[in-house]
């Protein structure tokens, strides 16, 4: 890693943030599949050994290849909350070894009596919300409140999974309903949400008025896009929802953020910094 980073009045050194960074405790990648058997959304994503999955220091590599200049990560949300802590733990102490370079998100089960207790115990630890949590069979409900007024209290950011309901299937592409997360920030108004994956394109409906009202606090990272749309969808949401809502996130180790710099290039050079870089250091208050 080069030493040679500037921190900004945050702590964090000014320049692109990408935040929608996955990393796994070494003991994870080394024994996957002892892992794969005890959760089923782990299995369906991470079951093929090409899956790929990083550390600490592979994410700070990429960083200094790609010239991002702070990253948000978070680990993998298991069904078991013991797991959670395992990479919660990991990612605590990759932000308080990297200050300046990492902030962090954590992993909660929902579905589990102690959810706000981890996210309380994380964000105590210099944790900046939570994320990359997904609903999984049962939708946003149950722990999912008790979670999201947890953090609104807090006024820390969840970043939800979602992904489009249409093309090619692949894994981790679930079946879940756009109107879900309509339904949950309309039930929690003062949440600061970021949906994954520019939340399946429920972007769109924030043309209608009254849909934009009810997602006034929903925000969209990138994560995959070029995996998924030409690069005219970047200037499609900006059309749509405005360039303040857009949050760039790589997906790495899915896909590297320099495989985004070129279609963002088409962006007009304020709408490129804030999604590049502004966006993401408000809405994650870094």
């Amino acid at each position: 890693m080069s030493a040679e980073r500037v921190h900004g009045s945050a702590g964090l050194a000014p320049g692109i943030v990408d935040a929608h960074v996955h990393i796994f405790p070494p003991e994870i990648m080394r024994d996957r599949d002892a892992y794969l058997a005890r959760d089923h959304w782990f299995r369906i994503l991470y079951s093929d050994p090409r899956a790929r999955m990083a550390t600490t220091e592979d994410v700070l590599r990429e960083m200094d290849a790609c010239s991002i200049a702070a990253s948000v990560v978070f680990g993998f949300p298991f069904a078991d909350p013991g797991l959670c802590r395992l990479v919660n733990d990991y990612v605590i102490e990759a932000v308080r070894a990297n200050p300046g370079l990492l902030a962090g998100l954590a992993c909660v089960a929902p579905d589990t009596p102690e959810v706000v207790d981890e996210a309380e115990r994380c964000l105590d630890a210099g944790l900046s919300g939570c994320g990359e949590l997904v609903p999984r069979d049962k939708g946003l409900e149950g722990g999912w409140h008790d979670l999201a007024v947890f953090l609104a209290d807090r006024g820390a950011p969840l970043l939800l999974h979602a992904n489009e309901p249409l093309g090619h299937e692949y894994p981790g592409k679930g079946k879940f309903p756009l109107e879900m997360y309509a339904t949950y920030a309309a039930a929690h108004p003062d949440l600061t949400l970021v949906l994954a994956h520019m939340g399946g394109g429920l972007f769109c409906y924030e043309l209608m008025p009254e849909v934009r009202q009810t997602l006034a606090r929903v925000h969209y990272d990138t994560a995959a896009v070029p995996y998924l749309y030409d690069a005219r969808l970047y200037s499609a949401a900006v059309s749509c929802v405005g360039e303040d809502k857009i949050v760039f996130g790589s997906d790495f180790p899915l896909l590297s953020p320099a495989r985004y710099f070129e279609g963002m290039n088409e962006l007009a050079p304020k709408a490129r910094d804030a999604v590049l870089t502004d966006n993401a250091r408000r809405v994650f208050a870094l």
